[in-house]
């Protein structure tokens, strides 16, 4: 089958690998409708993680299933799912908690840039949908699979939601679906850090109710002067880097909540500025398949329109273009038709 293999930083090649195969009986082997490129992939694209072998990228995806393992009780053949980067049981004490991204028995998915994909844990990993979905649907279903449910994550782990204001650092992908999520959670305003014009203009669309271009300590100053001084109640950072988590906490007042879901490469953090800072951070990878069947059903209503994150489409066999897109920052998010 065709898949997208990364080599080396920057390269990026579609080529035949091998089909998949059941090897637990909790294993599901589902035919890819559609993928997409994750900012997390951009990481060893840049070779800012390193890489040992070849490596089958992706793990974002939606598709049927085609076969399952005879444990498996949930998902069937035939059926329309949607899954999450990290596979769970749905049953171990963490799960049961609300953290399936933390299961005990977690894998982290790989290889769904491809024609079809192995999933492990299917019955606590994949999500049916109602019925086969309209083709104008698989766009908002494929971003539920990661960015959205993310994005979700940290709204909620910021404690948006009513007569609160928000401030989202970050304009990629999960920065814009945490304007969204926030907006669904009731907040009463809705701050978008942005230099890009689209990416404005989408974060508008999604619920934002400021723009704030600048970055760094000009970014802390501005969220203080639209607040009165006190900074926000919520602050999601959805970027990873040092600049935006200082700029994440910065920004929060007193008693004030960081969602934090930007992939962390080297941060550190002051703890005497966290001690002096009196704010909550929660955050990590994000528990997406506790969210998946309530993100399911608000898009299956048409009540929200996550994939709109999509501004580039391209088939598998163009993954170097879609990574490339990306990287140059020519692109939001890009996807791969199967």
């Amino acid at each position: 089958m065709r898949a997208a293999v990364l080599h080396a930083p920057g390269d990026v090649r579609v080529e035949e690998i091998a089909e998949p195969a059941i090897t637990a009986p909790t294993d599901a082997i589902i035919r890819l409708s559609a993928a997409c490129v994750c900012g997390s992939d951009l990481w060893p694209y840049r070779g800012i993680e390193p890489i040992d072998a070849p490596m089958p990228m992706g793990h974002e995806y939606v598709g049927v299933v085609e076969e399952v393992g005879s444990e498996v009780k949930n998902v069937k053949p035939g059926q329309f799912v949607v899954g999450s980067f990290a596979t769970s049981d749905g049953t171990c004490e963490i799960c049961l908690s609300g953290y399936p991204s933390s299961c005990v028995h977690r894998v982290f998915q790989s290889g769904t840039q491809a024609e079809r994909a192995l999933i492990a844990n299917a019955d606590g990993t994949l999500v049916p949908t109602p019925g086969m979905p309209d083709a104008d649907l698989i766009p908002h279903l494929l971003a539920a699979s990661d960015v959205l449910g993310t994005g979700w994550f940290g709204a909620v782990a910021a404690e948006a939601g009513p007569g609160r204001t928000v401030a989202v650092v970050g304009d990629g992908a999960v920065g814009l679906l945490a304007v969204l999520a926030a907006e669904q959670l009731g907040a009463e305003r809705i701050i978008a850090m942005s230099r890009h014009a689209s990416r404005q203009k989408l974060a508008r669309e999604f619920g934002a109710t400021d723009i704030v271009t600048e970055r760094g300590d000009e970014g802390v100053a501005k969220i203080k002067e639209l607040t009165g001084g006190l900074g926000a109640h919520s602050v999601v950072e959805a970027v990873g880097t040092q600049e935006s988590m200082n700029q994440a906490i910065r920004s929060a007042r007193p008693g004030g909540h960081v969602g934090f879901v930007g992939v962390n490469h080297d941060v550190t953090l002051s703890g005497e500025e966290l001690f002096f800072s009196q704010v909550h951070l929660h955050g990590g990878p994000a528990p997406v398949r506790q969210y998946l069947p309530h993100l399911i059903d608000l898009i299956w209503q048409r009540k929200i329109s996550p994939g709109k994150v999509f501004d580039l489409a391209v088939p598998l066999d163009e993954a170097a273009e879609a990574y490339k897109a990306m990287d140059e920052r020519r692109a939001i998010k890009a996807m791969l038709t199967v």
